[in-house]
């Protein structure tokens, strides 16, 4: 029989050593993790200047201007422009900017590492079993968890929080990207063969495009996921939406969280739609 005792007094060190490894790299790579965090901490601030630089007026008509452009819908439009002008009347402008520049860059380093690393996966099947374990632990470990490390690794602000949040919506465009590639038929690629295509041409004339409406749909999923950490984010020092959230919890302010949280499911609303695909020509919308 097996003594629970024994397995209960025996315990594995493993949270001593993670703990080790995260101080062997403040202590050994503490310049890389400060180079790191001033990279992505003045593209972040640049960002959010360059947003709240344009008058709120103007950068809502920009917006709905490309929501036309991407979707031709004059409905979206209308309601892209209402949507936005209740976040200015609530006050939040500023806040929503600071968390579409946060929501932006985390979704650009995301499809920079996902895209890639899924067409690798999707070519090679023991990539793809190997990072599926990671993947998964990477969407269902809690938050809080890789917050303290990272909190540790690159200081209060709102790196740490982009960080967080990369590591949390990663596995969707990873994912999809994998999907998307790995569902193009044989007999497209035999086509391009027959054709004298070489694999890069493959790849960009061939399985990308046909992979489109998958991967578009990991970047839909990752800036969701982004938005979702917004307030998580707040936690260790990023600014944006999550900050007045997590002062209204504090404070059991209903009014405010309702109005914050409810700039943050405009601001989701409003990606959602822009990054949705339009369907091609004389194909109908789906109910």
């Amino acid at each position: 029989m097996l003594d629970l005792e024994w397995v209960a007094g025996n315990k594995l060190p493993l949270g001593e050593y993670i703990a080790s490894f995260v101080e062997a790299l403040t202590t050994h790579a503490s310049g890389v993790f400060e180079l790191i965090s001033e990279g992505l901490g003045a593209f972040i601030t640049s960002l959010t200047h360059l947003l709240m630089w344009v008058p709120p007026l103007v950068l809502i008509v920009l917006i709905a201007g490309l929501a036309y452009f991407l979707q031709r819908s004059i409905k979206l439009v209308v309601f892209v422009v209402l949507a936005l002008l209740l976040v200015v009347n609530l006050g939040y402008w500023e806040a929503s900017m600071e968390t579409l520049s946060l929501v932006i860059c985390a979704t650009i380093v995301c499809l920079l590492v996902g895209v890639p690393i899924g067409i690798a996966a999707a070519h090679r099947p023991w990539l793809e079993a190997s990072l599926r374990p990671l993947l998964d632990l990477m969407q269902t470990i809690p938050t809080f968890v890789y917050l303290i490390p990272t909190l540790i690794l690159f200081g209060l602000g709102v790196v740490p929080g982009l960080i967080s949040t990369v590591i949390f919506a990663l596995p969707a465009p990873i994912r999809l990207t994998t999907l998307g590639i790995a569902s193009v038929p044989k007999s497209l690629i035999e086509a391009g063969e027959s054709f004298g295509a070489t694999r890069s041409q493959l790849l960009w004339k061939v399985e990308l495009p046909y992979a489109l409406p998958t991967i578009m749909a990991g970047v839909t999923q990752c800036i969701m996921l982004s938005l979702s950490m917004v307030v998580i984010a707040a936690l260790v020092g990023a600014d944006g939406l999550g900050k007045p959230v997590v002062r209204a919890l504090n404070s059991v302010n209903i009014a405010d969280g309702f109005e914050a949280g409810l700039a943050i499911v405009i601001v989701a609303i409003v990606l959602d739609r822009l990054c949705k695909q339009r369907p091609a020509q004389g194909q109908k919308k789906p109910k």
